[in-house]
């Protein structure tokens, strides 16, 4: 299997990865200058860096690299020191290069109404690939949403199979009542989505999760949940909600491995996402 085609085929499927590259070599070692590894989210791997203690290494690096996504570099003495037990008695040294590579994020939008049109153009603008979900079909159409990858007009439950949410998903949830709301959020927070959001008040929202909770979800599932959604930019049109939701993706986006729900109280975690950013 050829690793530039396994990169593809895991972003297409949504998937993290991290590729390892010898880039710089002195000396003797077990491998060669520009050899490869590629580490998947579940841990297997792909291709080699030369083995024994320098691999091991490599790979729990790479384990970091995908939960930070920040690229990390590793040098490497051959000696006899320093890998007698592996049998890589080379002399040699050589620098390692361990990148990220993440999928397009992709931002499912639930809903598709004034506000969900100007939150898929601008998120589109921003580098997120738009998914629509609404059960109407003059609502989630190619016409009305020309930008977005794809359009469902089905019933929610319908839909939730077919979406391949993963940690680089963004759920949006702007549907046209409290009701369908709730049947999005009571999916939504079973997903490993990088990030939840729902429009509405704070009082709304917390009638929501208490609904919720006496269907017997506990309540530490909703501590991912940015509700009411967006940054606090006093927000009033369509287009300005859109900004303030878009920029807080981009935070979390940018903010890669964080645990939200140390840093959230209960389902208002983007005043705790301000305050991270400061």
């Amino acid at each position: 299997m050829d690793i530039y085609d396994e990169i593809v085929r895991l972003r297409k499927l949504g998937q993290k990865c991290a590729l390892a590259t010898i880039v710089q070599v002195r000396g003797s070692i077990p491998s060669y200058e520009s050899a490869k590894l590629l580490v998947r989210e579940d841990g297997s791997m792909l291709g080699t860096v030369g083995g024994g203690c320098v691999e091991a290494e490599v790979w729990n690096a790479a384990r970091e690299v995908i939960e930070t996504e920040k690229p990390r570099h590793l040098t490497f003495s051959l000696g006899q020191d320093a890998a007698y037990d592996n049998g890589l008695i080379c002399g040699g040294q050589l620098n390692i290069f361990v990148e990220p590579v993440v999928p397009q994020p992709r931002a499912f939008i639930f809903g598709g109404g004034h506000v969900s049109k100007s939150i898929s153009k601008i998120a589109n603008l921003a580098g997120f690939s738009t998914i629509i979900v609404d059960d109407r079909e003059a609502f989630a159409n190619r016409e009305r949403f020309p930008e977005a990858e794809e359009t469902y007009a089905e019933e929610y439950e319908a839909v939730f199979p077919k979406l391949p949410v993963t940690s680089s998903s963004y759920l949006i949830i702007v549907t046209r009542g409290h009701r369908d709301d709730m049947r999005v959020l009571r999916w939504a927070v079973t997903t490993p989505a990088r990030y939840i959001a729902m429009i509405g008040s704070k009082r709304k929202t917390i009638s929501v999760v208490h609904e919720l909770e006496k269907e017997g979800i506990p309540r530490k599932q909703f501590e991912k949940v940015f509700a009411p959604m967006g940054l606090e930019i006093g927000a009033e049109t369509p287009e300005e909600i859109a900004i303030s939701v878009v920029a807080e993706m981009i935070a979390v986006r940018r903010a890669p491995g964080t645990d939200w729900r140390a840093l959230s109280k209960s389902i208002f975690a983007h005043e705790n996402l301000r305050a991270l950013l400061k």
